[in-house]
């Protein structure tokens, strides 16, 4: 036999190496996935899917969630664009007063004598100088004469059981207008929509309480509350049967009289049936000299004014002096509570014109002018040393949020939100704000949820502009701070109460042990 050629004897050994050689490596098993990625990566989806749904096509949607004890950012959408965030600003307006006024702040009302005491009687007037106390009010003290009554006893006991004089409202410490920047002439009337000054009377409104007659064609009767005297009511409604006023057994409504400067009650009412009405004091100075009076009266005190009414009077000087430069005599100051207890009344029912009172107080307090332009600017400020560039991040016009000239980003109000944790009253903050499913504007909402009893957040609310921004503890224990913004929307509001209730819920469910559907 020929012998093989050396390279075919070379491949032949070559093939036979090659399949003796031993099996590739395994591919390594993919590592396992945290869980806690896992859900978040879950929870963004499923954000996302949310804000993307069609009925949103034409509506803005801003959306922050932080977990700042880990300096994290759990979720983002729009989170540096600007809002209008309805009254998600009394969050910056309560934050900035409880860190530059202090949670002990309290308003201080002084009343003052111009005359001589004689046997009782005061020859002169009674001087009431104020400093914006929001706190004399059925809200805030359970029976808003309740503080006057106090001032009438105070009076007694300093020996004044008659004043033969006026009673008048000196000082200007909050000088322009009473309303809000940018507010809407519309909701002057009501009491959401009340002015206000150095002298508030139950934070600037009246009930007004509409009965109709015993039967058809009589003429309905109405009165005022807390106080009778002021605003003047002219009834123009009319008892009609019950199958005439439609669905509502009442339709009244409320338009403003100038020859009295009250109200001209309209509508209808069916027979015995009553309805109440929320309206606006025309004058918050003359309501409060008014409810003085009530007070005084019902405790004995009697007034024997001059020729005109001192409800409706009033001298703007800026200091306790008359025009002839008459000193007034201080007897004493009527003292409020603090703001620690204010804020919940602030932010729980979102009280508008508590809020404008913090803007000028801030404004005083910090600058000496008691302005709605001084409290902006005092806010600004304090925005700035917080991180926050205003006119870019928050443009500021108002406290309460009523008007469509304030603009926010959500990064700003978490920014708000995180700072003000550690301030040492960060509880005053905190326990001030709605209890989902408990109190406040979310005492319905997030029901049988885990963010019920656990979400404290405020709510905002004007035409097409609906907030809800706060703090939500997480199931194992992690406090985030968030928030939802969502403006030019046309589907009802509870939609986007919808949304952001489900993300909420969502959050407080964070850190939960995953059910056999989530793994």
């Amino acid at each position: 036999m020929r012998p093989l050629p050396l390279l075919l004897v070379l491949t032949l050994a070559g093939a036979c190496t090659r399949a003796a050689a031993p099996p590739p490596a395994p591919t390594p098993a993919p590592a396992p996935v945290d869980p806690r990625t896992a859900a978040l990566a879950r929870f963004r989806a499923d954000v996302d899917s949310m804000v993307r749904d069609p009925q949103w096509s034409n509506a803005h949607w801003g959306i922050l969630v932080v977990d700042p004890g880990r300096n994290e950012t759990l979720y983002a959408h729009n989170a540096g664009k600007l809002f209008l965030p309805a009254s998600n600003q009394k969050i910056i307006t309560g934050s900035v007063a409880l860190t530059l006024l202090g949670a002990d702040y309290r308003w201080r009302t002084s009343f003052a004598t111009r005359g001589r005491v004689t046997n009782g009687t005061l020859d002169g007037d009674l001087v009431v100088i104020g400093r914006g106390d929001p706190t004399v009010s059925d809200h805030m003290r359970g029976d808003a004469l309740g503080p006057l009554r106090d001032v009438a006893d105070s009076l007694a006991a300093r020996g004044i059981k008659r004043i033969r004089g006026r009673i008048v409202a000196e000082g200007d410490l909050f000088p322009g207008p009473t309303l809000g920047y940018g507010w809407d002439w519309d909701d002057a009337i009501y009491g959401y929509g009340a002015g206000v000054d150095e002298l508030l009377f139950n934070e600037g409104y009246t009930r007004v309480v509409v009965r109709g007659a015993a039967a058809p064609g009589g003429e309905p009767t109405a009165w005022t509350a807390p106080i009778s005297a002021y605003p003047a009511l002219k009834i123009e409604a009319r008892t009609v049967a019950p199958a005439d006023t439609g669905r509502r057994r009442a339709r009244v409504e409320a338009r403003p009289d100038s020859a009295t400067g009250g109200y001209v009650i309209e509508g209808t009412i069916a027979p015995n049936d009553s309805a109440a009405l929320e309206l606006a004091y025309p004058d918050p100075t003359r309501s409060y000299l008014s409810a003085l009076h009530e007070a005084l009266a019902l405790r004995g005190v009697s007034v024997t004014e001059p020729t005109r009414r001192a409800t409706s009077s009033r001298t703007r000087v800026t200091k306790s002096l008359t025009p002839n430069g008459a000193p007034a005599d201080t007897l004493f100051h009527l003292v409020s509570p603090t703001l620690r207890e204010v804020l919940p009344v602030l932010e729980k029912p979102s009280q508008n014109q508590i809020a404008e009172i913090l803007l000028r107080t801030l404004g005083y307090a910090r600058t000496g002018v008691g302005s709605a332009d001084s409290g902006r600017r005092v806010i600004d400020a304090q925005l700035r040393a917080w991180g926050v560039t205003p006119e870019r991040d928050a443009v500021v016009r108002d406290g309460s949020g009523l008007s469509r000239h304030d603009y926010v980003t959500p990064w700003t109000l978490v920014k708000v939100l995180t700072t003000i944790r550690s301030d040492t009253a960060f509880r005053a903050f905190y326990d001030a704000l709605p209890i989902a499913g408990v109190d406040g504007t979310i005492r319905n909402r997030m029901k049988g949820t885990p963010a019920e009893g656990n979400v404290h957040a405020k709510t905002g609310t004007v035409d097409k502009a609906r907030s809800l921004s706060g703090y939500v503890t997480t199931a194992d224990g992690r406090q985030l701070v968030f928030s939802f913004l969502c403006n030019n929307y046309t589907v009802p509001t509870r939609e986007v109460e919808r949304v952001q209730d489900a993300i909420a819920a969502r959050l407080a469910a964070m850190g939960a042990p995953a059910t056999a559907s989530q793994r």
